[in-house]
């Protein structure tokens, strides 16, 4: 499906990867409809970021994905919908799994439910890399095994799951995004390069992290969207699910080498306990495939890591941004 000029819902547009995919679906020509977490600030999370001019061509709708009669509000008229709304923090998962439940697999019953008796022409729904689990083979390909090795992958394990139960008992023209470890400006300091990078600007010599032998593909925001946006308009790929990945792996620890020198190079790195999650739950491979996307679209990553990290701090850099952050709380 060609994207311009058309009407094209995102819900968790006020989120990381969210606002980013907002901006270039305004870039495209698209009408966008932004789902935003109702909150009584009137906050419109990162979107509020975004120039004025810019964010005026969006229409923004305030709500929960968790009701069903808001989010089937939110889709009346649209012809796309991209379901990013999600709670996504692993550790948090440990603590409050019944809200990963409630979000994240009910959210996307509501989504697609709504979608299906609606008629809506698209559906992309977002899943993550963590369903995958430690590699048992690399590189991972959508054929993988999954593995729920924490509350938060099993809920995306089952949002998966019934989204492709939908497109095969109603033919519901569904496809199933799967970025691998996204990261970029406007990240959430529960993930490590934003913890990396805020504690290191703050001015900070012993920077705390959990495990640093895991290792993860990482793929700059830019090209995480990118992906999103050749997979939509790709029609060979509905009902199918298909990852985002740069087929590239990079360890936590020399992750953090890289950040250190660019930023503080007399840092040192210190193993913060808190950080550590169970060791049956810990994923300590990911490096994704990139072949089926490569078969379908024309996507390849434009940015290398070097790159990317660079961005990325420099954006940080900024004090307004910086400021948004508490690098001495860790963030679960």
């Amino acid at each position: 499906m060609k994207l311009h000029s058309k009407k094209i819902l995102v819900t968790g547009a006020d989120g990381f990867i969210g606002s980013h995919l907002v901006e270039a679906l305004l870039k495209e020509g698209v009408k966008v409809k932004a789902f935003c977490y109702y909150n009584s600030f009137n906050s419109w999370g990162w979107l509020d970021s975004l120039p004025k001019e810019k964010l005026e061509k969006a229409e923004v709708f305030t709500g929960d994905i968790r009701d069903p009669n808001g989010v089937r509000t939110a889709m009346k008229d649209v012809d796309m919908v991209f379901h990013l709304a999600a709670l996504i923090a692993i550790p948090f998962s440990y603590h409050s799994p019944d809200v990963y439940i409630d979000t994240n697999v009910k959210g996307t019953l509501n989504v697609i439910q709504a979608a299906r008796d609606l008629g809506t022409k698209r559906i992309l729904v977002t899943s993550t890399s963590e369903v995958y689990g430690t590699a048992q083979y690399i590189p991972i390909d959508e054929k993988h095994p999954r593995q729920p090795q924490s509350p938060y992958s099993a809920s995306k394990i089952a949002a998966d799951c019934i989204a492709e139960s939908f497109y095969r008992s109603f033919d519901l023209p569904i496809t199933i995004v799967r970025p691998f470890n996204t990261y970029g400006p406007r990240q959430s300091s529960r993930a490590v390069i934003p913890t990396l990078i805020t504690q290191l600007l703050n001015g900070k010599t012993e920077i705390q992290l959990g495990d640093l032998s895991p290792t993860r593909d990482f793929v700059y925001v830019k090209d995480t969207v990118q992906g999103f946006l050749a997979i939509a308009q790709s029609d060979t790929l509905i009902g199918e699910d298909c990852n985002i990945a740069t087929q590239s792996e990079i360890s936590i620890g020399r992750l953090a080498e890289e950040i250190i020198r660019q930023i503080n190079p007399a840092a040192r790195i210190i193993q913060d306990e808190a950080r550590l999650r169970p060791p049956k739950s810990e994923v300590f491979r990911l490096y994704g495939s990139a072949e089926k996307i490569k078969k379908h679209t024309d996507w390849a990553p434009k940015y290398d890591l070097g790159q990317g990290i660079a961005e990325t701090i420099q954006w940080f850099s900024n004090k307004e941004n910086l400021g948004r952050y508490k690098a001495d709380i860790y963030n679960i």
